[in-house]
Order: C-alpha cells, then sequence, then structure tokens
C-alpha cells in the first residue's frame, strides 16, 4: 500500500514485472491515452501478441499442413481454458464470443409451448436482441425483469423470478451486468429455474479472469464467457460451457466437416477461419498466473477499483456541486460505478457518444453507460493500471466533463 489515501481508501502499490518495470511495459498500449475501460475490448500482452503472430506465421507458411492439424491443436487449447474456469474440457467449446455463444444456444432451442422468454432490464444489447430474434421465430413474447440498481441478491432474485411461470420456457441472465457493473444470483435462479424445468442461458461475459471460479455452484443450461476481457485473450476468444442435455444440440453457427462429431468437438474445425486468437489464448491467462498469480491479480484489480471510484467520485462531488454515490447492490471485483452530472449519459446512444468524446478531446479511453435515464462512468482496472492513472482523470478530465454537462443542460 501507498501513502495515498482518499477516505479510508489506501491507494493499492501498482503491480511491477519481474524484472522490476510497471506492468503496463508488458502491453503495447499508446502511453499518450489513458486506458480506463479494460472491460470493454481488453488489452492482449504482448506475449499473447507475439504468440498470436507466430501462429498466423506457421499458418500462412504451410496452410494445407496447418487446417488438417487444426482441430487436435483447438482441442488441447480447450483443456487449457477448461482448467482456468475450472471445469471439465469435454464440456466446453470455443466460440468467438459471449454474443455467439448466446446465438448457438438461441439456434438450438426448439420452440415451446408457452415459450415467453424472460431477460432483465441490465441484460447486454446483443444478446436480448438475439432473445428477441429467437422470440420473434417462436411467435412468443419477451418479458423484461426489472432489477434496481440497488437491489441487493434477494431483491433480484424476486424481480426475476416474478416473471416467470408456466409461460416461460427460457431465462437469460446475466453473471455479471456490463452497463452496471453489478451482478445477479444466476446460482439461486439455475436452481430454481432447473426444478421448474426452465432453461437458463448465463452470460458470463466479463466472468473469465475477474470471478476465480465462474461456474462452481451454478444450474444452467449453457454459460458463455469472454476470454479476451479480463483474460487478455486474443480477441474472437470465449468459451461456450454446456453441461446438461441441451449440449447434444448445440452446434457452430458455421456448418463444416466436424458438423458430425460430438459436442464439443464440432466446433473444434469451423471451414478456414483463422483460430490464431484463441490457440494464443492460453499464453494471455499463463502470463498473468506466472507473473503475479491470478489471485493477486484480482485482488489489486478489485482495490485499484475501489480506489478509483472514491478518487473520480471525489473529482465529481468537489468540481461542481453534490454527484450522488452510484449505489450498487451485489458489486463485483474489478469494476465500479461512478454516477455522472445531470444531463449526461441518459440513453445508451449519449453515453457511446461521451465515449469517443472523451478519447478524441481527453484522450482517454473510458466506458459511459446509461441505466434507467441516468449516465455513468463505468471504471473497469486491470493489472497494467496504477491509482495515477484515476488521479489523472479526476485532476485533467473530470472539470471537463462537468464543463460538458453545465453546456448539455443549458441546451447548448
Amino acid at each position: 500500500m501507498s501513502e495515498t489515501e482518499t477516505g479510508v481508501v489506501t491507494a493499492p502499490r501498482p503491480l511491477l514485472l519481474e524484472d522490476g518495470r510497471p506492468a503496463v511495459a508488458a502491453w503495447s498500449l499508446d502511453p499518450g491515452m489513458l486506458h480506463l475501460n479494460h472491460g470493454s475490448f481488453g488489452a492482449v500482452p504482448l506475449v499473447a501478441q507475439e504468440r498470436q503472430n507466430a501462429l498466423r506465421a506457421e499458418m500462412e507458411r504451410a496452410p494445407v499442413v496447418w487446417f488438417p492439424r487444426l482441430p487436435a491443436r483447438m482441442a488441447a487449447t480447450r483443456g487449457a481454458v477448461a482448467r482456468h474456469l475450472g471445469v471439465e474440457a469435454r464440456d466446453l467449446a470455443l466460440v468467438p464470443n459471449a454474443s455467439a455463444g448466446a446465438s448457438v444456444v438461441h439456434a438450438a432451442l426448439a420452440a415451446q409451448p408457452g415459450g415467453d422468454i424472460v431477460v432483465t432490464d441490465h441484460g447486454y444489447g446483443a444478446v436480448t436482441m438475439g432473445a428477441q430474434r429467437l422470440a420473434r421465430r417462436w411467435g412468443r413474447r419477451v418479458r423484461t425483469a426489472r432489477v434496481p440498481l440497488a437491489a441487493d441478491a434477494d431483491q433480484a432474485y424476486r424481480a426475476v423470478m416474478a416473471e416467470v411461470d408456466d409461460g416461460v420456457a427460457l431465462v437469460v441472465l446475466d453473471q455479471i451486468t456490463s452497463a452496471t457493473a453489478r451482478g445477479l444470483p444466476v446460482e439461486r435462479v439455475g436452481a430454481e429455474l432447473a426444478r421448474r424445468g426452465v432453461a437458463l442461458l448465463v452470460d458470463g461475459a466479463h466472468a473469465p479472469g475477474l470471478l476465480a471460479a465462474p461456474l462452481d455452484g451454478l444450474v444452467c443450461d449453457a454459460w458463455v464467457g469472454n476470454l479476451h476481457k479480463w483474460g487478455c485473450a486474443p480477441r474472437g476468444t470465449a468459451a461456450l460451457v454446456a453441461r446438461g442435455p441441451l449440449r447434444e444440440h448445440l452446434y457452430p453457427l458455421i456448418d463444416s466437416w466436424a458438423a458430425d462429431e460430438p459436442f464439443p468437438d464440432r466446433f473444434d474445425q469451423q471451414g478456414t477461419l483463422d483460430a490464431t486468437g484463441p490457440l494464443a489464448a492460453p499464453a494471455a491467462l499463463d502470463f498473468v498466473e506466472a507473473t503475479w498469480g491470478w489471485d493477486t491479480a484480482r485482488r489489486y484489480m478489485d482495490e485499484l477499483a475501489d480506489y478509483g471510484a472514491r478518487v473520480v467520485g471525489a473529482a465529481f462531488a468537489g468540481s461542481a456541486g453534490p454527484v450522488e454515490r452510484a449505489e450498487v447492490g451485489m458489486p463485483v471485483p474489478g469494476m465500479r460505478l461512478v454516477r455522472l452530472p445531470d444531463g449526461l449519459g441518459t440513453s445508451r446512444l449519449a453515453a457511446d457518444a461521451l465515449r469517443d468524446r472523451a478519447t478524441a478531446e481527453l484522450a482517454a479511453e473510458t466506458a459511459f453507460t446509461s441505466f434507467d435515464g441516468v449516465g455513468y462512468l463505468r471504471l473497469s482496472a486491470h493489472v497494467y493500471n496504477t491509482p495515477a492513472d484515476y488521479e489523472r482523470f479526476a485532476e485533467s478530465c473530470v472539470p471537463v466533463v462537468h464543463a460538458w454537462a453545465r453546456r448539455a443542460r443549458a441546451g447548448s
């Protein structure tokens, strides 16, 4: 711990590489930018970039050698990813991202009488859109469970289950919500849905790397999680885990020569897709484990996100009047919400516009989100971040954001 304090929160000591350099030296991130939004697209360490580049060079040297041998290499990669997640390799398929995994599940589900679908108002837009398309295909409707941002586990459980009756065939539930950086009681909901015979798809996009064992104690028909976020794998790398009867009906979105193989083997060969990203994923996972250990990394990310939220929140409060603290029920590691001044981020499109403006005018990669008409700054920390990143944002960027808010309220 350092001597820098904000309230009762002490800044964690920045993580270093084995040779004493700052952790960020292991990445190729632009030093002229503030990188405070790992949770959206991740960041790939150099060791994994180099591994992927070497694999791609190998593929291009002899494609006719590469592709016939690819299924065996993908199977070995599945084993490494499964060990990281604490699941069996026979239950895990590799897919391009969590949304693609959700699409695989939606495509596998057969229409059922009274087959409505339940989502929440915290759901990730692309996954919810997939559920809506499935409902149209079934000729049914999507029901949205309203979960207040500050709802605790019991309140969130009741809100979800209030929408579940005999007319529901599927529930889609986030393990960690994207826009609101909170958890949902997937274990408790899953147990009850299993008792009722209702299918559950868990969107665990943010869980790999952020949670030590995201599937422990979880009963669901399918779970999807991105490796390119907290796991720092090359993009296009995600896991689809299925342990029940539905698994035999899960097929890749692209039919290829492995289509007749059992799950998950049939996902190991999909035409001529570039699979170097998934194959390089273990290099990223192993790098974090070998350098700091994932437990240490997770603890640091959580302490740093907490510190960052206090520093940035205090800056907003002191810059131009009070800004209410974002009260989040079921908080999660490594991510925090800071409420924006009134007038900013009141819709998803407005929040996205703030993100783009921040990169252009503040040289800051940030996540602005919106929930229930209120705008938030979502902070997500990784090992390459330091307390100084958040102090710099608080000092240099918060006053500008407040100026944006004043102009927005004035209608200019």
